[in-house]
């Protein structure tokens, strides 16, 4: 088991980037979700794969959930007064993949999850499917909704300017 988790290692970091938008916390997904993984039994007749990606989900909605109550409560003016953003960036595809990042925030969980494993984990949709254990067409619909509101949101964006 510890094989197959190591090897999959690196596809649940991507995983988890794409949930959360920052490394940071993407590495913080990433070691909750080995932990949660090797504290728990693994349930008979598991595929880890399908599993471990499930766990990370779970977890990521956990983390989402509280993070917008204290998001909600840290939203008082004294508070954030005097910040600054730095909107300087060095590299123009930075800059575009922050932009990505951006839009891909906007989405609602269900349709951000899927389109990262179709997108960036290469899963089938049957695979999406099974991992997330929903129907197939309901992974399909969302993702169709999901890459519209993408296009929709980067193409309304006012970053571009022609």
């Amino acid at each position: 088991m510890k094989q197959e988790l190591t090897s999959l290692v690196p596809m649940i970091r991507r995983f988890a980037y794409s949930l959360t938008g920052s490394m940071a916390d993407a590495d913080d997904l990433l070691q909750s979700t080995i932990e949660r993984v090797l504290s728990k039994k693994i349930p008979k007749d598991v595929d880890l794969n399908k599993w471990v990606f499930r766990v990370c989900r779970n977890l990521w909605i956990d983390e989402y959930r509280s993070r917008k109550v204290r998001q909600e409560a840290a939203q008082q003016p004294e508070l954030s007064e005097g910040q600054i953003v730095d909107g300087e960036r060095a590299i123009a595809g930075e800059m575009e993949l922050e932009r990505v990042n951006r839009a891909m925030d906007r989405l609602p969980n269900d349709q951000r999850s899927i389109l990262a494993l179709v997108a960036l984990q290469g899963m089938s949709y049957k695979e999406v499917a099974a991992t997330l254990e929903i129907p197939m067409g309901t992974v399909m619909s969302r993702l169709a909704r999901a890459r519209a509101a993408l296009c929709e949101i980067l193409n309304a964006s006012p970053a571009r300017t022609t």
